[in-house]
């Protein structure tokens, strides 16, 4: 086992190569199970694995994947579907899905609801004068595909939207939801 932090991994120091792991590009070669290709005994997770975003929790799942494979052979695969990220500056800036720009490069179809809002109650509150968002929303399915926020609570926001993300949660099952007031969560429905 090699434990190594941080984002970049420092492969060359390895020796792969004595080891039978096969590494293209700088990144270790690797099935849907995250395990070389080259060598079934090695595995791989987080940023060595350099598959999802280079962010704790995707490295904290990566792990359990491995294990659970290492453990009862591989039937497990990581899924990186709408994985949070924030950049926890004053405000918080967070985002989860896909981009305007990547959903675009797939053809979808989408609409997408995006305002500054310092106005809202939400912002008023925290006596935060940024405060916006984008919300992506497929046409027809009306699914969530990408939410991008900046202003008080984007932190904790975000989370929701990263689930509505990866269960295929619609625009209006957001927004029946009853969320607690004033919360940064009870905004969404005016977001969507």
């Amino acid at each position: 086992m090699v434990h190594a932090a941080g984002r970049k991994p420092d492969l060359q120091a390895l020796n792969l190569g004595a080891a039978s792991v096969a590494v293209k590009d700088g990144k270790l070669e690797l099935n849907d199970y995250l395990q070389s290709v080259s060598n079934p005994a090695v595995y791989a997770a987080g940023d060595t694995a350099q598959k999802g975003p280079p962010l704790t929790p995707v490295s904290a799942n990566d792990a359990k994947v491995v294990a659970e494979n290492l453990l009862n052979g591989n039937r497990r695969k990581p899924d990186y579907t709408g994985v949070p990220s924030v950049a926890f500056t004053v405000p918080p800036i967070a985002a989860a899905g896909l981009s305007e720009a990547d959903a675009r490069r797939r053809g979808l179809q989408f609409r997408a609801n995006y305002k500054r809002a310092p106005d809202w109650f939400t912002a008023r509150q925290a006596a935060e004068p940024v405060y916006g968002f984008k919300v992506l929303i497929e046409e027809g399915s009306q699914r969530i595909l990408g939410a991008h926020l900046v202003g008080p609570h984007a932190d904790e926001v975000i989370n929701i939207f990263a689930l509505a993300i990866r269960k295929g949660l619609t625009a209006d099952d957001l927004k029946s939801t009853l969320f607690a007031y004033p919360t940064g969560a009870s905004d969404i429905s005016s977001m969507l």
